[in-house]
């Protein structure tokens, strides 16, 4: 499962930079964290992400209400682009999820 938060870092990309860091490594630590980074766009140095991949989407939501990530990561995560970003990985020949969106 791979999770895709972008981010405008505005007056302060420094500042941006070392909050994302300082929550991949909250996430990096989390059960089921498989890998990730944090990428800053080639073409619009402004847009950056926060990128991570995990064994399911069930370890990611659980990561998310970590107390850690709850204290320190919620403010920074709440900034993202308001946009889906968990996305399943596609494999050649896997079966996929059902393509609809899920109501809430």
């Amino acid at each position: 499962m791979l999770v895709v938060n972008r981010f405008r870092a505005g007056a302060d990309p420094a500042s941006l930079r070392a909050e994302l860091e300082l929550v991949h490594g909250l996430l990096a630590g989390q059960t089921g964290y498989v890998a990730g980074w944090v990428g800053r766009n080639l073409d619009d140095p402004d847009l950056w992400t926060l990128t991570t991949t995990w064994v399911h989407v069930g370890a990611y939501r659980r990561a998310l209400s970590s107390y850690d990530i709850k204290l320190h990561g919620v403010l920074v995560l709440s900034r993202a682009i308001d946009e889906p970003g968990a996305y399943e990985v596609v494999e050649p020949g896997e079966v996929l999820n059902v393509a609809e969106p899920r109501v809430t």
